[in-house]
């Protein structure tokens, strides 16, 4: 290496000069001052580098924080590491069976922990306390390639069983794991380069586990409040269940699964398991005499479309007849659409609504009327009426789906007995390993994505783009109101992933390597590596699944 060749780095459009090799860490603390919480990775020319390496190139340097995705996600993953650290140091490695990340809970990741030892306050104080200890150390946390069978051997030997059955399927010859003083795991994604980067966080008890508290992307330098959904925690619990019934809690499972030929098996069991679900809902919407409103109302791409269909068949098996309605159909004039703090129509917010129009339209329903429902016309910009009358009569009831239709603002002038309110959402409870989680987010991404491309032409790229306007909409508009539902409806399948491979896989090598969207691209490839490919030959045409590959009965 020349040490004494300049390297040009381009930061903010200003140029500098440093040595070759100057490690990336100098770079970022020579830029610090200029940010509010720390700088985690650098993005150079488009791809995510993390401190400890060393420049050797001219480039364009962005630095990355915890108030970017991928830093917060850094963040979350280096205090994860943490955290295992300190509780084998507290409780010793031949006192635990397993510690598992189960899903993330309210800006928290939820965990179970197995083996002899009582998990109670007093030992997370004493995790947490050794949390604290090694922070302040500032200990490295180093990263090395090694041999994958050298890799699949050392975790047999530390008890990480499911890591070593996932490596298994890896085609790469070499892996990169992680140590910090001494402790070494595998992680999907990047990390801090050392323990004093991770200073906020907590432990607590929950439910029969406990949560690692974390920040949030707004304010990494805080805590964010953890106030879970309890029906949301349950939902998610009864799916783990489920799963580890059928031997497929992680990806290494699944991959065993479908390598020695259990796909289809697997496949038709979860389609059974759902349909009774449904079925269970429809049964009791039945039976309670006074529900004319079914509400349906979830984040994008958790399938509402085909739920609603499937559920209204179920209600017909009920004895009652079901007719859908699409709030849609209530967005007020484009002329009157209120607009975002950037000038752009908000289609998102209430104020989007026509809700004066809608309650009158359902009360007088309710009141045995006949209501010609509007029709909104997407191109004009306008509701229209087209002759589309409709009575209720004995039996009859709506299938209303949108975005607010758990907000009671949205249906202030029906009476509460007269809804049920089902909130829908892909919760995934599949995870890549026990320290590795997969977002729920992912899972809808992924089925926006091929869905987008299949029906509007959409790049994976312009998905990607749109999806953080699209999250925070559901922040404000869906995940609060999600505890007053009546029923939570998971519409995750184990196998989705695994199916939608082959299709998102070539869209999103779509996506130009010069591209902000790029850096999400390539994390969502080398999350799909992760999985073997199931074929959609046996998927049924009924299948939720249906609703974002194509191929299925209902018009959606």
């Amino acid at each position: 290496m020349d040490e004494k060749r300049m390297i040009t780095v381009t930061v903010d459009g200003v140029k500098y000069t440093y040595p070759h090799g100057t490690p990336y860490r100098a770079i970022a603390a020579d830029f610090q001052d200029r940010y509010p919480c720390d700088i985690l990775l650098v993005n150079r020319d488009g791809k995510l580098c993390e401190l400890h390496k060393f420049l050797d190139r001219d480039c364009s340097l962005r630095m990355v924080t915890a108030q970017d995705v991928p830093g917060i996600q850094t963040y979350e993953r280096s205090a994860l590491f943490l955290m295992l650290k300190a509780f084998y140091d507290v409780v010793g490695q031949d006192n635990i069976e397993r510690i598992a990340v189960e899903y993330s809970l309210s800006r928290s990741l939820f965990m179970r922990a197995k083996g002899n030892f009582t998990l109670d306050t007093a030992l997370l104080e004493k995790v947490e306390a050794r949390m604290r200890e090694l922070s302040g150390k500032a200990l490295p946390i180093e990263k090395r390639s090694i041999n994958t069978e050298d890799a699949m051997e050392l975790f047999r030997k530390e008890g990480l069983v499911h890591k070593a059955q996932l490596l298994s399927f890896r085609v790469n010859s070499h892996v990169n794991i992680y140590s910090l003083d001494g402790f070494v795991d595998y992680f999907y994604g990047y990390m801090a380069p050392d323990t004093s980067y991770i200073r906020c966080f907590g432990l607590e008890l929950f439910e029969d586990g406990f949560v690692l508290r974390l920040p949030t992307l707004k304010n990494p330098n805080q805590l964010g409040d953890f106030k879970p959904s309890m029906k949301v925690f349950r939902a998610l619990s009864e799916s783990t269940i489920r799963a580890e019934a059928l031997n497929a809690s992680n990806v290494a499972d699944l991959n065993t699964t479908i390598a020695q030929g259990g796909a289809t098996q697997l496949v038709l069991t979860y389609e059974a398991m759902m349909e009774k679900k449904i079925g269970d809902i429809a049964a009791d919407i039945a039976s309670r005499k006074g529900v004319r409103f079914v509400m349906i109302a979830g984040p994008s791409s958790s399938g509402k479309t085909t739920f609603s269909h499937r559920l209204s068949t179920q209600l017909m098996a009920c004895g009652l007849h079901p007719h859908p309605i699409a709030t849609d159909n209530y967005f007020v004039n484009r002329d009157k659409t209120p607009r975002d703090e950037n000038g752009n129509y908000d289609f998102e917010g209430l104020g989007a609504m026509d809700v004066e129009q809608f309650n009158t339209d359902m009360v007088r329903l309710l009141n045995g009327e006949t209501v010609e429902i509007p029709t909104y016309n997407f191109k004009k910009g306008a509701r229209e009426y087209n002759g589309n009358c409709l009575t209720l009569k004995d039996g009859d009831v709506l299938v209303i789906e949108g975005i607010h239709c758990l907000n009671d603002k949205f249906t202030y002038a029906l009476p509460k007995e007269s809804k049920y309110r089902i909130y829908i959402s892909c919760l995934t409870t599949l995870n890549i390993d026990d320290h590795n989680r997969i977002p729920t987010t992912d899972a809808r991404l992924l089925r926006r994505i091929e869905r987008d491309a299949r029906t509007r032409g959409y790049s994976a790229q312009a998905t990607i783009k749109m999806w953080p306007n699209v999250r925070r909409g559901e922040e404000n508009n869906i995940f609060p109101f999600q505890d007053s539902a009546d029923m939570i409806f998971n519409s995750s399948l184990i196998y989705e992933t695994a199916l939608l491979k082959p299709y998102v896989q070539p869209l999103l090598f779509g996506v130009s390597r010069d591209s902000e969207e790029y850096i999400e691209a390539k994390r969502l490839l080398k999350f799909l590596n992760y999985f073997l490919p199931i074929p959609s030959d046996d998927i049924p045409k009924t299948s939720l699944t249906r609703e974002f590959i194509g191929g299925g009965c209902y018009h959606v």
